[in-house]
């Protein structure tokens, strides 16, 4: 037999495929089916006698039959060395062997992931050779990584931070049980945990903070700019800082402040030959610590006005102390040097004792002797600033996005929401999209201190910005961003807002002040809430302070409630609902609420200056309060137009919408729900008839003792007051009035 893959076929057996192999087309004049086999030369039954396999060109032995192979077009793929027995139908001739499973590649960083959701089991006995396969290297330790944390950061920006992929603080958050999505906010606590387990150095601030060191990144020398300096002046009350600062502006705020002392901050900006400073005036009574504070964080010097009659007092020491806290130099200016008792020397000795040596006596703080009433050493004083400005270098860049601090904020009837606003870096421009605080909101106009409506401001600049959503907070860092990312920031601060409040809130009895000391006597008082409404956000701020001060250990006060605007229906209905009083400071509540808040018996009690609200309530725990001024409602009536009278001043016309006006009665003008002048009616007339009173529905011209600065759209009331005991009060009304 040939060593070939087949021997040579026999002539004499009959045609066809032998069991295994293909069948060929055969030509006819054959035996059988096939064509008759003709040896070629040197093949098996040819001459030379040579095998089959050692032909050249020969296809190696075992391969699988499959396609011709390239060479002679008549050559048959090999044959098997081992034929099969039989050919069983429905089977295939040659089984091929399964592929051996291959382990599919898995990423370095989600090795760790996959042990966790497939593990492995090793099978008892299994040889050591698998067994050290199936171990898996650990993760290499990531390098420490500084990392920012902002309050409502959320997943995708934190994983952008430690740079990893969102999905793997996602599953970590899954191993806790949290389940977020990718545009989730997180707490400030959450987010510093996700961090450390990711090896970051974690550092929190606010989004306010980290803008401002995104901003002083990008500075350099030649962006800076000199800007103008930010003088806060400070001091003790009545000590004449007010006149002072209207001496330099030459014009009259202390006239129009009620009971002569300021309660709010006040900006303004002087031009000084070529250059500008810009002047905050704070107030000095005991209860403004916060914004005497706040106005010495946003300032460049601090000038102390004392006066030359008074000397050192304790707001004197507290404004010291607040300007050293925020390092700023003090320029001191002694006032009233043209009064006969004044003595500048004994204030100069007084404040050599707290530190602040004159220069004239080797010391480094400059004295400046001045007069506000007559004007004197005014240039002198700006002219100081001015060089001390100039030592300080102060520049800022005006080409980065604005940032400053809210000084007050208050809601304006007909502008809604406004906010004066102290530009400290960047330019402020119309349609600029900003948040301060939990408020957000968009530039839709800006005025100046004067009231002139502006399209820029520059750093250094004081200006009042309306198109806010809501009132923000005193002392509220200002800055400019995109809209996505502060309604992002936004909603995140009202929901934590809005969770607080909800833990906060608790009801109670109703109660007024006068029943308050009978029921501390029966032990039936234990706390005391209060609602309270004031003009400007800063005195919200005050009382909300000063107020819960003084609880004893019979009462405690507790403000539930706080807001800038006139009183409403919905403060009356949260004050029936709690039993607390109302506080209205600077405001008057409206026609639905007074007569809501009469129904409910809801105290409202009207105040304009601070110290009468503490000593009220001061009276009202100690059972001390005394015979009280009730205040009679007479009518209402609109100013509709406004005539100069030779002699008389400015007169009202006005229409009677509710009750009676009547001659010589007390009068309050009100504008966009704030009271702005209390007086009486100087002269009441129909046509050019004297009245003793008009009734609802007629027209009139009434007159207003002192005052004449009426406007078209003002609402004039009339009320009268009568002089009462607390008993009297409690028998006559359900609702007592307080001293007015």
């Amino acid at each position: 037999m040939p060593s070939g893959n087949r021997g040579p076929l026999p002539q004499d057996r009959p045609g066809g495929p032998r069991p295994g192999q293909p069948m060929r087309p055969q030509q006819g004049g054959g035996q059988g089916q096939g064509r008759p086999f003709t040896p070629r030369p040197g093949g098996p039954g040819g001459p030379g006698n040579r095998p089959f396999g050692q032909r050249p060109g020969a296809v190696p032995t075992g391969t699988r039959p499959g396609p011709r192979m390239p060479g002679r077009p008549t050559m048959l793929p090999p044959m098997p060395d081992k034929m099969p027995s039989k050919a069983e139908p429905g089977k295939p001739l040659y089984t091929r062997k399964p592929p051996q499973r291959q382990r599919p590649a898995i990423d370095k960083r989600e090795i760790e992931g996959e042990r966790k959701l497939h593990p492995t089991r090793q099978r008892p006995g299994a040889g050591d050779r698998r067994a050290a396969a199936a171990v898996i290297a650990p993760p290499e330790p990531r390098p420490p990584r500084d990392v920012t944390i902002t309050e409502g950061i959320t997943i995708r920006e934190l994983a952008e931070k430690l740079d990893v992929r969102a999905k793997e603080l996602l599953k970590v958050l899954l191993d806790k049980g949290v389940f977020a999505s990718i545009n989730q906010a997180l707490d400030v606590q959450t987010a510093t945990d996700l961090a450390q387990a990711f090896n970051g150095v974690i550092s929190v601030v606010s989004f306010e903070e980290e803008m401002v060191l995104e901003v002083a990144k990008e500075e350099t020398k030649e962006n800076l700019k000199p800007r103008p300096p930010v003088v806060t002046v400070m001091g003790h009350v009545d000590h004449g800082k007010t006149s002072l600062l209207d001496a330099i502006r030459e014009a009259d705020v202390a006239g129009g402040e009620a009971g002569g002392i300021t309660q709010h901050i006040g900006a303004y900006k002087v031009q000084v030959n070529d250059r500008s400073v810009v002047f905050v005036d704070t107030p000095g009574h005991e209860a403004f610590t916060r914004m005497r504070a706040r106005g010495a964080k946003v300032t460049d010097i601090v000038v102390l006005v004392v006066a030359a009659d008074d000397g050192v007092m304790p707001q004197t020491k507290e404004a010291i102390d607040h300007a050293k806290a925020a390092n700023v130099p003090i320029v001191v200016a002694v006032n009233k040097i043209d009064k006969p008792e004044a003595q500048p020397e004994r204030v100069k000795r007084q404040l050599t004792d707290l530190g602040l040596m004159p220069s004239e006596w080797g010391g480094e703080t400059e004295f400046v002797e001045v007069s506000a009433k007559q004007k004197k050493g005014i240039d002198k004083l700006l002219e100081i600033l001015l060089l001390v400005a100039d030592l300080r270098e102060l520049k800022a860049n005006p080409d980065a996005p604005a940032s400053g601090t809210v000084l007050e904020s208050r809601v304006d009837r007909g502008r809604g929401p406004v906010a004066t606003i102290l530009v400290q870096n960047g330019t402020l421009r119309s349609s600029d999209f900003f948040i301060c605080g939990a408020v957000f909101g968009k530039v839709r106009a800006m005025f100046d201190d004067r009231g002139r409506t502006v399209k820029e401001a520059p750093p250094s600049t004081p200006i009042e910005v309306l198109g806010l959503q809501g009132v923000p907070e005193a002392g509220d860092h200002f800055q400019v961003t995109d809209e996505a990312k502060a309604r992002h920031i936004v909603d995140y601060r009202q929901s934590k807002q809005r969770d607080a409040a909800l833990l906060a809130r608790s009801t109670g009895a109703r109660i007024t002040l006068d029943q308050l000391h009978e029921q501390l006597k029966a032990g039936e008082v234990k706390e005391l809430p209060i609602v309270i409404k004031a003009d400007v956000q800063g005195s919200v701020e005050v009382l909300s302070e000063m107020l819960p001060k003084l609880s004893t250990d019979q009462v405690k006060l507790k403000i539930i409630g706080s807001g800038v605007g006139a009183v409403s229906e919905n403060d009356v209905l949260l004050a029936s609902a709690s039993g607390a009083i109302i506080i209205a400071f600077g405001v008057r509540p409206e026609r639905k609420a007074a007569d809501l808040a009469q129904q409910e018996k809801v105290d409202i009690r009207t105040h304009n200056i601070i110290y009468e609200v503490s000593d009220e309530i001061k009276k009202a725990m100690e059972g001390l309060l005394e015979p009280v001024f009730q205040e009679t409602y007479l009518g209402r009536a609109e100013v509709r137009d406004t005539f100069r009278v030779k002699g008389s001043g400015t007169v009202a016309g006005c229409y009677v919408v509710d009750g009676i006006l009547k001659r010589d009665a007390q009068v309050r003008v009100v504008r966009d729900g704030a009271v702005i002048y209390t007086s009486k009616l100087s002269s009441l007339k129909r046509f050019k008839d004297d009245a003793s009173e008009v009734r609802t529905g007629f027209e009139c011209g009434a007159g207003i003792a002192n005052f004449n600065d009426v406007k078209v759209g003002d609402v004039l009331e009339c009320f009268s007051v009568q002089k009462l005991s607390a008993a009297e009060a409690a028998a006559q009304s359900g609702v007592p009035a307080g001293k007015r």
